[in-house]
């Protein structure tokens, strides 16, 4: 109606009478509290890690930059980090520079399903690290558990081969961090350290650089 201006006036319900749904909003917000919480814990128990994840990047820097290959792989999840490191490398993450060879195992839906079809979902890695992986190159295992068979195979497979064979894990002892050369083991509920493993992924982009950097 013109000339007419209505004011709505917000009104705090008075003690006694909050709603359903403010009791189900508070509850979700609590939950969210936990879950972030939890992230942020996880991530700060990387800060432990620094020193390996410096070393880790100058060795990857070393062994690429003279013509070897990163390989990396992990199940779900960890699958997605693994393409998205494999990605930082034969792009690039801060900095233009010469791409490097990476291969993220989890991504070629042909192989994967044609390996586990006629070899078993144990096979899927380990027959393709026979396949790409050469002495001095190195392959990265990344698992919230630890134990996924197939990763394990593959450990096996590369160390046979030679490789140098690194694990990002879930809490330590289990299986993974045992088969492999060295890796970070960290502490916390399975969806924490996946988005942990994002920040380590980063993090070794960063010291790879660097390491690059220091090289040239």
């Amino acid at each position: 109606m013109s000339g007419t201006t209505r004011v709505r006036v917000a009104t705090t319900p008075a003690p006694g009478t909050e709603t359903v749904a403010d009791a189900t909003a508070a509850t979700a917000a609590a939950v969210l509290e936990r879950h972030l919480e939890g992230t942020l814990d996880v991530v700060r128990r990387l800060d432990a890690h620094r020193e390996r994840i410096a070393r880790w990047g100058r060795v990857l820097a070393e062994r690429l930059d003279a013509g070897g290959r990163l390989l990396v792989a992990g199940n779900g999840g960890s699958a997605a980090e693994a393409q998205h490191l494999a990605a930082e490398l034969t792009g690039r993450f801060r900095d233009d520079r010469r791409p490097f060879s990476s291969i993220a195992l989890s991504t070629d839906t042909s192989a994967v399903t044609a390996i586990g079809n006629d070899y078993g979902f144990d096979e899927v890695f380990a027959r393709q690290v026979r396949a790409h992986g050469r002495p001095g190159d190195i392959l990265l295992l990344l698992s919230t558990s630890g134990s996924s068979g197939n990763l394990l195979r593959a450990a096996a497979a590369a160390a046979d081969l030679g490789l140098l064979r690194w694990s990002m894990t879930g809490s330590a002892p289990n299986p993974l961090h045992a088969a492999c050369d060295d890796g970070i083991a960290l502490d916390g509920a399975a969806a924490n350290v996946q988005e942990a493993e994002l920040v380590a992924v980063h993090a070794l982009c960063v010291a790879f650089e660097h390491a690059l950097e220091d090289r040239s």
